[in-house]
């Protein structure tokens, strides 16, 4: 019996299976094959997720653009407008004054008049000592006095009580007291045009003059 003296001389005794030029032929083409669709494979992965992302980062960039561009727009616009104002309530009126006209016509027909213009604001520190001017010299029904109290839900019988006993069911109603602009508008414009006196500067009211142009038909 031959001895053994090595792992190594039993591997080698071992019989090595034939293997045809053939059969080595066909497992390198396998081999390509499978090299090939992993490598391709991987590629059209890496296409994808690139596509992907450059799509995306086009958007994106698309929306910053047009947020850019509509910003720029509404700051032309405000400045457009205080512009508009300025030849309207300034400019315009001023050189019709200087020239002793209140208004004109334009080759186009067009006329261009001037009217007075009334505003006032309330300021917040204010409004308590204006809203009493106004109930004590008799233009107390032009502010609204809103008394309310939030109740939450299922509590719809509380609500009804509220209506006629809010203090004698413990609940503590939130007042608002104020003047709508309109209607304060309305009012100084009034007050102005009777000549009557009243504390411009505590209603923050004032008169102003505006061009306006009708244009003809």
């Amino acid at each position: 019996m031959r001895k053994y003296t090595h792992i190594y001389d039993i591997v080698k005794a071992l019989p090595v299976p034939l293997i045809t030029k053939e059969e080595s032929r066909m497992n390198d083409i396998f081999e390509q094959m499978e090299s090939d669709f992993e490598k391709g494979l991987a590629q059209s992965v890496e296409k994808l997720d690139q596509s992907g992302l450059k799509t995306v980062a086009e958007i994106a960039k698309t929306i910053r653009d047009e947020e850019e561009y509509i910003s720029s727009l509404e700051s032309d616009l405000r400045k457009a407008k205080k512009g508009l104002q300025k030849l309207t309530d300034e400019d315009l009126p001023n050189m019709l004054e200087e020239i002793g006209l209140s208004s004109i016509k334009l080759d186009d027909g067009s006329e261009v008049t001037v009217k007075q213009t009334f505003g006032a604001s309330i300021l917040v520190d204010n409004r308590p000592q204006a809203y009493q001017w106004l109930r004590e010299n008799g233009y107390g029904d032009i502010v609204k006095n809103v008394v309310s109290c939030q109740f939450g839900m299922g509590e719809d019988e509380k609500a009804e009580a509220f209506k006629t006993k809010a203090e004698e069911s413990g609940f503590y109603p939130e007042q608002d007291t104020t003047v709508h602009s309109s209607t304060l508008r309305a009012w100084v414009k009034e007050r102005c045009e009777k000549g009557e006196d009243f504390p411009m500067e505590l209603f923050g009211a004032f008169v102003g003059r505006r061009a306006i142009i009708k244009r003809s038909k």
